[in-house]
């Protein structure tokens, strides 16, 4: 392991440059309290990946989908206090230097290989957030647009030339040097997703209320790593909790906290999953909110999601900015490779048709590395000589869940998203 060997040079291998836990304001911000690591919490984990559960529902059964997405709930709070627990024992035992980020933590215990298998995993979830977040807004404005005009243009579908209309737009976003000018856009962006998704919670209940729709419990086994891989997309913040952690005033309660948060975020998407597909049944797209129809409110709810997306792809972009740039460029901002990653983002978007298969595929292939397996492994490497079978039993355990689900996951995605479609 070396920890003992890394252990005297930490401090000069962990520069003090923006990383990919950089916050959003210049200065430090002050301790959190309790109600403001809740809130951190929440902003950190409710994301696009909620808008896909409906439709895995639809796949799954909607009791097999609560079951697995409140079982990968507890397994992803789980994992992140392996994280916690495991930073507190290198600072506090090991004597190493502060620990800021996940990959720092891989830097300590693995040294440079650690360090770059974390930063190959963050590279690939983050660019795999914004693929799905260009492939939403692309098909939620063809399919507003279809609904008048479905001819295209110089032989380009509706989508494709709004996912073109995006480039330069997010070019020019992706250019900002520093996200502080960024987080106004953020704030509001963030009340704009809560209040669109609230909305069409609210409209899903009066759908159901109304339809009835014929319901399946249980979808059968083919389809369970498909569930999950979409359920470990939508609670992936793993990244995030270290920071979160560190910036939290009362640390002892943290976990609690944490705990409350996880508890209140699934209960939530479980809510917001389970609405969708019995308002709709089997009619459930792959996209919820192109599932309600026409009107000025829905047009304006689709519209909400897409502005609060396009304004997140930047922010979500910043992680794969640092590393690369750490890498390739000696920690200097590099436009011309910020604009070739967007550039392949935009083009890998074009190639997956279908919203929630996309985030199953990201879910099963690289949310589950870094959200079970390396919290297991990195756990397990720190503390077998002190915890013993115990350790080897459950770390063991999770790291072989992970990698069950990242190979069958992933064989499935790939088999949904290549399949021909009718």
């Amino acid at each position: 392991m070396g920890l003992e060997k890394e252990a005297s040079s930490s401090s000069y291998y962990l520069p003090t440059y923006p990383r990919e836990d950089t916050p959003l304001l210049a200065k430090a911000p002050p301790l959190s309290s309790k109600f403001k690591t809740f809130a951190n919490i929440f902003i950190s984990i409710v994301g696009a990946g909620v808008l896909g559960l409906p439709y895995s529902f639809k796949r799954t059964g909607w009791v097999m989908g609560l079951i697995m997405l409140f079982t990968v709930a507890f397994l992803t709070y789980y994992c992140m206090m392996l994280l916690v627990y495991t930073r507190r024992k290198l600072e506090s035992i090991m004597g190493l230097a502060k620990i800021n980020s996940f990959g720092d933590l891989g830097f300590s215990i693995c040294g440079p290989v650690g360090r770059f298998s974390v930063d190959i995993m963050i590279v690939l979830s983050q660019a795999g957030f914004c693929v799905s977040y260009l492939i939403f807004i692309s098909n939620t404005l063809a399919y507003l647009v279809s609904k008048t005009n479905t001819a295209s243009i110089l032989g380009l579908t509706p989508k494709v030339l709004f996912l073109w209309g995006c480039f330069p737009f997010q070019l020019g976003l992706n250019s900002i040097r520093t996200l502080t000018h960024l987080a106004p856009l953020s704030i509001v962006a963030d009340a704009v997703d809560i209040s669109a998704k609230g909305v069409v919670m609210v409209e899903e209940a009066f759908i159901f209320a109304k339809n009835r729709p014929e319901l399946e419990a249980f979808g059968g086994l083919s389809v369970l790593f498909y569930g999950i891989g979409v359920a470990v997309y939508a609670f992936e913040g793993i990244g995030m909790i270290l920071p979160l952690e560190s910036e939290a005033k009362d640390k002892d309660k943290f976990g609690k906290v944490l705990a409350l948060g996880m508890t209140v975020i699934s209960l939530l998407f479980g809510a917001f999953g389970a609405l969708g597909y019995f308002a709709f049944g089997i009619e459930t797209k792959d996209i919820i909110t192109t599932n309600l129809g026409q009107g000025l409110v829905s047009t304006l709810v689709q519209l909400g999601l897409c502005i609060n997306l396009f304004f997140t792809f930047p922010l979500m972009m910043n992680p794969v900015y640092e590393i690369v740039e750490r890498r390739f460029c000696h920690y200097r901002y590099c436009l011309w490779l910020r604009w070739l990653m967007v550039l392949l983002v935009s083009l890998a978007a074009l190639l997956v048709p279908n919203f929630a298969d996309f985030l199953s595929l990201v879910g099963s292939s690289v949310c589950v590395v870094l959200g079970f397996v390396f919290p297991a492994m990195f756990h397990y490497l720190v503390f077998k000589e002190e915890l013993g079978w115990s350790c080897i039993i459950s770390d063991g355990a999770i790291m072989l869940f992970g990698f069950i689900i990242a190979v069958t996951g992933t064989w499935s995605s790939l088999t949904e998203i290549f399949a021909p479609k009718a």
